[in-house]
């Protein structure tokens, strides 16, 4: 018999694919710039983890940290039983309909110091990208080549739908302070 020439089922017809089970054909809301750098900043963490399965929309998925490895799961803390997982467990994820995610932190690590170090320096790196990019349309991800095949196909549409939302929003072409000023401005207006 012959060898599968293509036996990790990567290509162009598997891409197609798995683009196609994440058809946004729901409408997406209209997204402000803190939404959408809070989305961005939750989904990028978690899909730079590491996983091998296709996750699907309003399911709990479990982060873990093993050997400086984020690694995305099926199983709980709590459905381990014996065989404990030697990882530290981070949080459970949900991906959502608009292929946003987000990240419920356990609370033995909302109280680690060296983690949320961790998180408030990747935080400020995100900043750091959106105040310097042309505009917000510029720090959408296309293709990340540092995640696994499932990561860089939802990295993907994550980008597409943050676009479509800040679209609706008029805020796709704007810079990052001028988005920020047209939601204070809004705010102000509201409070008037």
């Amino acid at each position: 018999m012959r060898d599968n020439p293509n036996p990790q089922g990567k290509g162009l017809t598997p891409l197609l694919q798995g683009l196609d089970q994440h058809c946004l054909d729901r409408l997406l809301p209209p997204k402000q710039i803190e939404q959408v750098e809070m989305e961005l900043f939750t989904s990028m963490f978690v899909l730079q983890s590491e996983f091998r399965f296709n996750p699907v929309p309003n399911r709990t998925y479990f982060l873990y940290q093993k050997e400086g490895t984020y690694r995305l799961l099926l199983v709980g803390p709590h459905e381990w039983g014996s065989t404990l997982y030697l990882g530290r467990y981070i949080g459970s994820c949900v991906l959502h309909n608009d292929r946003t995610w987000t990240l419920d932190l356990d609370p033995a690590m909302e109280r680690d110091l060296e983690f949320m170090t961790h998180i408030t320096s990747e935080q400020n790196k995100l900043q750091q990208v959106l105040e310097h990019a042309d505009t917000l349309e510029d720090i959408l991800p296309v293709f990340e080549e540092s995640f696994g095949y499932h990561g860089r196909i939802l990295a993907f549409i994550l980008g597409k739908s943050l676009s479509i939302s800040m679209d609706m929003a008029g805020i796709k072409s704007l810079t990052y302070n001028e988005a920020r000023g047209l939601l204070f401005h809004n705010k102000s207006h509201e409070m008037s």
